[in-house]
């Protein structure tokens, strides 16, 4: 069936439920299928939604991306500055009903830090993680880390939850497959059916925090007993389900039906994250041929931004913008420089010539690319159909993007299953400074999918980390940015922002990275 054929009878997925079945209950449509449960596996994001009615935090930030107190009821940091104390709220249990302890928490910071970007700079100058007794985490620095909270409170990927202890000494690269917090809902294992259905149950034993929420911090107030994810690939049929009311929240409307949902009176249609989303081709540089930086810089003089914009937000130039850097645009760092392989004229008989030089010859190039996931799938395509107008022999491999997540984790040549690139986005709140910024950093077979290895750029981040102030960050993560350009760890596709769409009787949708559950009502 053809995307935008539905059935005169509508979306029906399910059949539509009373309003005495729906009083406590929320339909969901999640941006793609979930297929990989934990958070410090992986960095895609509806993973890490997930993650967020399951888990909680030490810290969270709030709408000024300022780490608060979450789990943590405070901290006290030694006056050399090398020892921080973070002291944890009364109150807070499993969902299993154990106690959340010091001793649950060392092992996943220890687990968490070993992913995260920022995790791994801050791990580098941890000399002990430490339970001092059961409500309180010692961290022994080797040097001064002002920015601990902010690393602890980071949003969006490889988030700092804490599990229960036995959960999170499973090794960094195996999934954790037990879904046991101590956040607001529960998982429930039950009524998990791949590819149709994930659902949450609220966790009677969680008591909020007092402030208003905000983003990933403050009070999350769960209001509905129950909270059922339908996986709805076709956004057609999501569309349909919305407007019918046969689901409650879809987070990533699909742009071309935007003036559909926008005349239904019973719908709300909405930026959440208005700083936007930045679109990236991601080379793998273990494997060649995208481990030579010659190709990588050719084909990067290629690239049209404009082409994987139109094709990502259907041709609406006030949902995108075109942005030449490696850092978001619109934030502190965010500007063209370096960018000159991007800013030039395009001519793609010098991009082929500079290809000949780089050495390339004929090797084959298997682009990873989503069919289920509309706000990745095109770039795919745009750089599929790039690359053989380039003369480049690429293969698009199509599959549901469950299946992109699992196989951007082999570092196998493409003969044995590995990849050469695969299309991603980036909230932009993600990635805005050298500590958080994955996209950028050169860790190597320690980086995020791809390991991109760039030693210069790691010792700029820690430069950047101990900058005395903010003009000399600035100058830092300019000097990155004409690396990066050098080196070039991917390829940057342009910023867009993307709609969530929800029944107007909803209440209490915050504003932020994810879409929080918490906080939202029923009218």
């Amino acid at each position: 069936m053809h995307r935008r054929t539905v059935m005169a009878a509508g979306a029906s997925a399910f059949a539509a439920p009373s309003l005495a079945q729906r009083t406590n209950m929320m339909r969901f449509v999640p941006q793609a299928n979930l297929t990989a449960l934990d958070p410090i596996w992986t960095t895609a994001a509806v993973t890490m939604n997930h993650a967020y009615y399951v888990f909680d935090t030490l810290y969270g930030v709030d709408e000024n991306l300022r780490p608060r107190p979450q789990m943590a009821e405070g901290h006290e940091v030694s006056a050399d500055g090398r020892t921080w104390l973070i002291r944890l709220r009364e109150g807070l249990r499993f969902h299993d009903g154990e106690p959340v302890r010091a001793q649950d928490c060392v092992p996943s910071l220890r687990r968490w830090a070993a992913r995260d970007t920022f995790g791994q700079t801050l791990a580098g100058m941890v000399e002990a993680w430490e339970a001092a007794d059961d409500r309180t985490i010692r961290i022994r620095l080797r040097q001064p880390f002002p920015l601990l909270a902010d690393a602890l409170a980071k949003p969006n990927s490889n988030i700092a939850f804490i599990m229960p202890e036995r959960l999170a000494n499973t090794d960094p690269t195996t999934q954790v497959t037990e879904m046991v917090g101590s956040g607001p809902y529960r998982f429930i294992r039950s009524d998990f059916v791949p590819g149709s259905r994930v659902a949450y149950e609220k966790f009677a034993g969680y008591v909020p925090r007092q402030e208003p929420p905000a983003w990933g911090s403050g009070g999350k107030v769960a209001h509905f007993d129950r909270i059922e994810w339908h996986i709805i690939p076709d956004p057609a049929t999501a569309s349909a389900a919305l407007q019918n009311g046969e689901i409650d929240w879809w987070e990533q409307a699909l742009a071309d039906l935007l003036p559909t949902l926008r005349r239904n009176r019973n719908v709300t249609v909405e930026i959440t994250d208005t700083a936007g989303y930045t679109g990236w081709g991601r080379f793998n540089h273990l494997q060649p041929p995208f481990n030579n930086p010659a190709l990588r810089r050719a084909v990067l003089g290629a690239l049209n931004q404009e082409d994987y914009m139109r094709a990502v937000t259907g041709n609406d130039t006030n949902a995108f913008r075109l942005c030449r850097s490696f850092w978001p645009c619109g934030t502190p760092y965010g500007n063209e420089d370096g960018a000159e392989a991007l800013t030039a004229p395009r001519n793609l008989d010098a991009t082929r010539a500079a290809i000949r030089a780089s050495g390339y010859n004929g090797e084959r190039i298997v682009i990873l690319n989503p069919t289920d996931f509309p706000t990745i799938g095109p770039f795919g395509q745009v750089t599929h159909d790039l690359f053989r107008r380039l003369g480049l022999n690429s293969e698009l491999m199509e599959s549901d993007w469950g299946t992109v997540v699992q196989r951007r984790n082999s570092r196998e040549p493409v003969e044995r299953g590995g990849w050469s690139m695969f299309h991603t986005w980036w909230p932009s709140v993600s990635i805005l400074n050298p500590a958080i910024n994955a996209v950028i950093r050169g860790a190597g077979e320690r980086a995020w999918f791809g390991w991109h290895g760039n030693p210069r750029i790691e010792e700029l981040a820690t430069q950047w980390l101990g900058a005395p102030d903010a003009a000399a960050q600035t100058r830092i993560a300019a000097d990155m940015q004409r690396e990066a350009f050098q080196s070039v760890p991917a390829m940057p596709l342009g910023q867009f922002f993307i709609h969530t769409a929800y029944r107007a009787n909803l209440r209490g949708v915050l504003k932020g990275v994810a879409p929080y559950p918490w906080n939202v009502r029923r009218a």
